[in-house]
């Protein structure tokens, strides 16, 4: 087997933030979970709200045999993050939105990792126009990408409709592999200036940018990254810390 580590350049913290502020940005694309904060905020959320009881013991089941069935590759992602937020439909969105407030604001903001957060404040201070882009329920993204300063209309997210406040099981987006691409390019962003992101979900968006960066990426985005002559950035956090895209996730258990 042939490492990558051996064929990609790892940005140190001082030539990764030079190297994006000097790339002269007017937009800037984020992907959020294991890009901007560790964990997998999608399955946490989730997992938080079946044990606040805002989903049925019948639905919660169900998706517990589909999260399971994704792990295990017989689900797809794309199907999967469309049914973490389908299971919710019935629920009133400002339910959903109340929740996604409490959850960020208790298991979010020790996740963060300050460097990029620090990075983000630089790019807004520059005039940057900056955008999350996420296959995670959006409502929680939302949240989360707040801590950034990023508007909830700079947000594209996994989503179904709401009708008359109250939330459907019909899916409106659900931005992952060369749907993050394609939500970007219906959002007027077909080339953004630069992209973020950790897994190999995000390779679409990094390769449609002028300038990719890869942020503490997965083993495949590390593979994909190392063929296309990319470098790659590892927060401090991040360290030693097992990516949204292997799984970790964060919740009241921890």
């Amino acid at each position: 087997m042939i490492s990558t580590q051996a064929e990609i350049h790892p940005w140190t913290a001082e030539e990764f933030e030079r190297l994006v502020l000097s790339s002269s940005s007017k937009v800037a694309v984020f992907d959020c979970d294991g890009t901007l904060w560790s964990g997998d905020s999608g399955v946490g959320f989730m997992n938080w709200s079946m044990e606040k009881g805002m989903v049925s013991r019948s639905t919660c089941d169900w998706i517990d045999t589909r999260y399971r069935s994704y792990l295990a590759g017989s689900v797809s992602e794309l199907s999967i993050c469309a049914e973490m937020v389908q299971i919710y439909a019935g629920l009133r969105e400002q339910e959903l939105r109340d929740a996604a407030i409490q959850y960020v604001s208790e298991f979010v903001p020790s996740h963060i990792f300050s460097q990029m957060a620090a990075l983000v404040a630089k790019l807004r201070q520059a005039g940057v126009e900056i955008w999350a882009v996420s296959s995670t329920n959006k409502w929680v993204v939302a949240e989360g990408a707040h801590q950034f300063g990023i508007p909830a209309d700079r947000i594209l997210a996994a989503e179904t409709r709401v009708v008359d406040g109250l939330l459907t099981s019909e899916v409106l987006d659900v931005p992952t592999d060369e749907g993050k691409a394609a939500s970007l390019a219906r959002a007027g962003l077909a080339h953004p200036d630069a992209a973020f992101g950790n897994s190999i979900h995000d390779l679409s968006m990094l390769a449609a940018a002028r300038h990719a960066f890869p942020i503490n990426p997965s083993p495949a985005l590390m593979a994909a990254a190392a063929k296309r002559g990319w470098g790659y950035f590892v927060p401090t956090e991040a360290e030693g810390v097992e990516t949204a895209a292997a799984g970790g996730s964060f919740s009241p258990k921890g």
